[in-house]
């Protein structure tokens, strides 16, 4: 995650500072942490697999909607915003105060980068298990077609890990009773 960019500011000074400076931070509890921009097949992994869930949720008339890597998160027990690459929510939004977030998102999506595997693995999957209604965490990596799902036991925080692996393989989120392609979730994909 790196070195806090400003400490001991207020959730109100870190949705002005965004709105003034058009850069996503990352808040923790009076911390922000500027986000990085990432690569083009970063860009491209999180735009097939948000219209992936987009386009299946719509085609078989769910009440769920998905949400873009500009809709932010709020972790309440943390005090927390951050910027998931997809979630989805079912059923009515729970957002923070005065609207700036969601809070009650089902399913998060994060793509790795070299930079973020860490974090986003550890730490910041520690955060995402404090939101209640979280049941199902995705991890895309971009330099193998690899999607590590982690999904919550009912009524427990057990988590379960199944690894999807190889383009022809059919990634299930069972959160919201979907099956997407690989090759779609990896299509365009620049090579390095």
């Amino acid at each position: 995650m790196g070195i806090p960019q400003k400490s001991d500011i207020t959730v109100a000074e870190y949705l002005e500072l965004e709105v003034k400076n058009e850069v996503k931070y990352e808040f923790h509890d009076g911390e922000i942490y500027a986000m990085s921009g990432g690569t083009l097949n970063h860009a491209i992994i999180s735009g097939n697999t948000y219209s992936a869930i987009k386009a299946a949720l719509k085609g078989k008339g769910s009440n769920c909607k998905p949400f873009n890597s500009d809709a932010r998160t709020f972790i309440k027990i943390l005090n927390t915003y951050v910027y998931p690459d997809t979630s989805v929510v079912c059923g009515d939004i729970e957002q923070s105060e005065k609207g700036h977030a969601i809070c009650n998102p089902i399913l998060i999506v994060e793509v790795l980068s070299r930079s973020t595997s860490g974090y986003d693995r550890g730490d910041k999957f520690h955060k995402y298990q404090k939101i209640p209604s979280l049941q199902e965490y995705v991890l895309i990596e971009q330099e193998n077609k690899i999607v590590d799902i982690y999904f919550r036991q009912p009524k427990s925080d057990l988590w379960r890990i199944t690894r999807f692996e190889g383009e022809k393989t059919i990634v299930r989120f069972e959160s919201i009773d979907l099956d997407i392609e690989m090759a779609s979730i990896y299509d365009g994909v620049l090579k390095e």
